[in-house]
């Protein structure tokens, strides 16, 4: 299907991890340059979310209820390849489109991940304690949150709180009575969730476990399928099966229920980890890895904690969608990708969006333990906090109270406390996305023509204005206000639409509301 773009018409979707592309349609945007509408063979194929969905500007959307690659040929054409159909919203806007194709495709399901998710800073172990957390480390870690002046919020234990992949019990070794764990973490304020994936280790008792009952995925020749992952080699419990699902919910159940944890971080579950040849309760064949990735969705759904990185075709449900893990870095693969990839995970249908860690998530980025002499960029971990207390939600890893000096630590406790102020109206933007399917973080274009090109600031629901630092060692930036008077904190009012050249410090955060 070829479609004619239209004069100033822009569109977003796919694939999150493009975010920094969007939105398309100025410039020539082939699939093997990296567009994903949810094939395997496409290099962001598995990184975050993904749908078979395009919206424009113009209010218009294509859907497929299957896979599909597009590309801009750069002289006004759209091509689509695969079953897919263009509708034409009532408006004329963004958010026209957007809410015509969710209302058909995607309606929202009246939930919401529990608000604790979205009302506390979260924080994970993951940069603090790389594949090592331990209870006496875990503890430590949120007496380390209270110690500082930091609000308790919600913890999660990242890789290796467990004995093996698949066996979804408390180390002992490390984890000598996780319950007492938990009930002091509950004490001091604390919600609890642990990591996990769909991997077994595949020399496990587990292993042979659910082999013996057909609940794994399955080569063609009926063998236990062995993937490659970013932690080595496992088999891969089958999604799609319901028994192997029940087996997993006990588990989870069991750690509920007896260590008092209250939710899950439902990692991997992404397409690139499955095959077309795979053999599944579903069936074979092409659509076998959005099958797994979509269950995977509905199975995170059955818990008010939750977190996923990957999902497809998930559109208006209760799911905290985090970024995938960000190099600690100024410019498109770092900071400067917060905003785009939100944005996009909005407009395909996910307003639950969290960024990654403040300051990056990707381990490797770091080059080895924080500590004395470390060249930690402090302004660039600042700059990450203010773009985050704005969005859905808010996560910390690397402890702010130990890396950084007085002047941005202040800065960062700053912007927490602004997201304080505001979290009346965060937690509002929420429920609503909970009964429309709106997103909570939104472009400008979105209820502003012309705006489409501005990928740096965003709204929060319609009426606050955001346009946080993003570049290294700025004094200044300039910010582009939309139609309407929009006041700052500080009782400044501006008539838009107009420019702003602004002179901006560390602690400064650029806002306005609408009057």
């Amino acid at each position: 299907m070829r479609i004619e773009v239209e004069q100033g018409e822009w569109w977003w979707g796919g694939a999150v991890a493009d975010g920094t592309q969007m939105p398309f349609g100025a410039e020539p945007h082939r699939r093997e340059l990296a567009t994903n509408a949810g094939f395997l063979d496409d290099p962001t194929g598995g990184a975050n979310q993904s749908a078979p969905l395009l919206v424009s500007s113009h209010g218009r959307h294509v859907w497929s209820d299957e896979p599909f690659t597009f590309a801009f040929d750069g002289s006004g054409g759209l091509e689509v390849h695969g079953t897919a159909a263009l509708r034409q919203a009532q408006g004329s806007l963004l958010a026209d489109g957007f809410r015509a194709a969710a209302a058909e495709h995607f309606p929202a399901s009246g939930r919401t991940p529990d608000r604790r998710m979205f009302s506390a800073p979260q924080y994970n172990t993951w940069i603090e304690m790389p594949y090592l957390p331990t209870q006496e480390g875990v503890l430590a870690y949120a007496r380390g949150v209270l110690d500082a002046g930091f609000p308790p919020g919600l913890l999660m234990i990242d890789d290796r709180w467990s004995e093996d992949y698949g066996d979804w019990r408390f180390d002992p070794t490390r984890f000598p009575d996780p319950a007492a764990m938990t009930a002091q973490l509950h004490d001091w304020g604390f919600t609890v969730m642990v990591w996990l994936v769909p991997f077994v280790s595949p020399d496990s008792s587990n292993s042979r476990y659910l082999a013996g009952r057909g609940w794994l995925v399955r080569d063609p020749d009926g063998r236990p399928a062995v993937r490659e992952w970013w932690n080595g080699f496992s088999t891969v419990l089958d999604l799609t099966h319901p028994d192997a699902v029940g087996w997993l919910r006990d588990r989870l159940h069991e750690l509920q229920e007896a260590y008092g944890v209250d939710g899950f971080k439902l990692d991997a579950g992404d397409l690139r980890d499955y095959r077309s040849t795979d053999v599944t309760h579903a069936g074979t064949g092409p659509l076998v890895p959005t099958q797994q990735t979509e269950a995977w969705a509905r199975f995170a759904s059955e818990f008010g904690f939750n977190e996923l990185r990957a999902c497809w075709r998930s559109g208006g449900q209760p799911l905290a969608q985090r970024l995938h893990d960000k190099q600690p870095i100024w410019g498109a693969d770092g900071l400067g990708s917060l905003i785009p990839d939100v944005v996009a995970q909005g407009l395909i249908g996910h307003p639950y969006g969290c960024p990654d860690m403040v300051g990056g998530g990707e381990l490797g980025g770091f080059g080895g333990e924080f500590g004395e002499g470390h060249a930690l960029d402090q302004e660039l971990f600042v700059r990450w906090a203010q773009v985050s207390v704005l969005m859905p939600m808010v996560q910390f890893s690397l402890a702010p109270w130990r890396v950084l000096d007085d002047e941005h630590l202040a800065a960062v406790r700053a912007a927490l406390a602004l997201r304080e102020r505001l979290l009346p109206e965060i937690l509002a933007l929420v429920d609503h996305a909970a009964a429309t399917g709106d997103p909570v973080l939104r472009p400008l274009a979105f209820h502003h023509a012309g705006y489409e090109r501005v990928t740096d600031q965003f709204l929060l629901g319609e009426d606050l204005l955001v346009a946080p630092v993003v570049e290294a060692g700025a004094r200044g930036r300039r910010v582009q206000v939309p139609e309407g008077r929009w006041q700052a904190e500080d009782g400044f009012v501006v008539e838009g639409p107009t420019e702003l050249d602004l002179e901006v410090g560390l602690s400064t955060l650029p806002w306005w509301r609408r009057v």
